[in-house]
């Protein structure tokens, strides 16, 4: 088939390699380059770059509304079948309309569940146990189409959103595959989706890092896993923001954000129910450190509290 793939971040990669080996991927879409760094020298996103690699066609362009030459570029390319994997822009019904069978989306979660642009990370933050990849006719609506193809995949103890969104990537690929397979036959089922049951999960900001210690260990424990990549977790000490980059359920009881204890494998802090160790921190304009060399450079003591 024909196919057009719209990804921007690393998470499309696998989706780009597995068209490669099966299709005929005639275009590439990302964002555009950004300026990173101290430097702000221009970065191709992941996508962008893997293609140039490939050699495929790419284009980046700044907007899809109203954007006739880009329009009339996917109408000559004549595609069979668009695909989107984290583009991260809101595609106009006038894109959609044109592939003969439209765009598919490879989503990172079981729609109808967490619907938006951070379907890993809140999955991790409000304790699922699974997750998986959802392909989804792209509609004008926020992750609302039809789901045309469902793969599970079970969230382990120890995953963060950066190591569920490299597996989710890889499935996402092989679940892609095996819908373009499907539709290819003509066997490709689609289920509209049960709006009563859609919940949301929409882009962070700063606060959702804010480590809130009147929740459970475990909840704590929870929302560390899902913003480590950003915006990370944070707490305050002194009126001093405190970076925390490693940290793990303990044992104990306390009142809410009080420091229980000081040893050389952390600083143990109460939550809402049991305690945290903090294993990893990071004081302001510091490097990150050892909790432990944190507690006794600042002469952080049991008793006080992290807000």
């Amino acid at each position: 088939m024909r196919v057009a793939l719209f990804g921007s971040p690393s998470f499309a990669v696998p989706t780009l390699q597995a068209l490669n080996e099966r299709h005929d991927l005639v275009l590439v879409v990302t964002q555009p380059d950004k300026p990173v760094g101290r430097g702000m020298k221009l970065q191709s996103p992941p996508t962008a770059q893997a293609a140039k690699a490939f050699g495929f066609r790419l284009e980046q362009p700044k907007t899809l509304r109203k954007n006739e030459a880009f329009h009339d570029l996917l109408k000559e390319l004549d595609i069979d079948v668009a695909v989107t994997a984290a583009y991260g822009k809101i595609l106009p019904q006038s894109l959609l309309d044109l592939p003969e069978h439209g765009f598919l989306n490879v989503h990172g979660s079981l729609l109808p569940k967490y619907r938006g642009a951070a379907p890993i990370q809140w999955a991790l933050i409000n304790g699922e146990a699974e997750t998986g990849i959802s392909i989804m006719q792209t509609e004008a609506g926020l992750d609302t189409g039809p789901v045309r193809h469902v793969e599970r995949l079970p969230i382990k103890p120890e995953d963060t959103a950066e190591s569920l969104f490299l597996r989710l990537a890889e499935l996402g690929a092989h679940a892609l595959v095996e819908a373009l397979d499907k539709l290819e036959s003509g066997t490709l089922p689609s289920q509209p989706q049960n709006d009563d049951e859609a919940t949301h999960a929409p882009m962070f900001t700063k606060d959702d890092g804010r480590v809130r210690w009147e929740d459970s260990a475990a909840e704590i424990y929870n929302r560390y896993r899902g913003v480590i990549a950003w915006p990370g977790s944070w707490t305050q000490h002194h009126d001093k923001t405190l970076k925390i980059h490693e940290l793990e359920p303990a044992g104990g009881a306390g009142d809410p954000g009080e420091i229980l204890g000081v040893s050389p494998q952390g600083v143990r802090v109460a939550a809402g129910e049991n305690a945290l160790l903090l294993k990893t921190v990071q004081p302001p304009n510091k490097p990150k450190m050892s909790a432990h060399d944190w507690a006794n450079g600042y002469g952080v003591e049991a008793g006080e509290f992290l807000e």
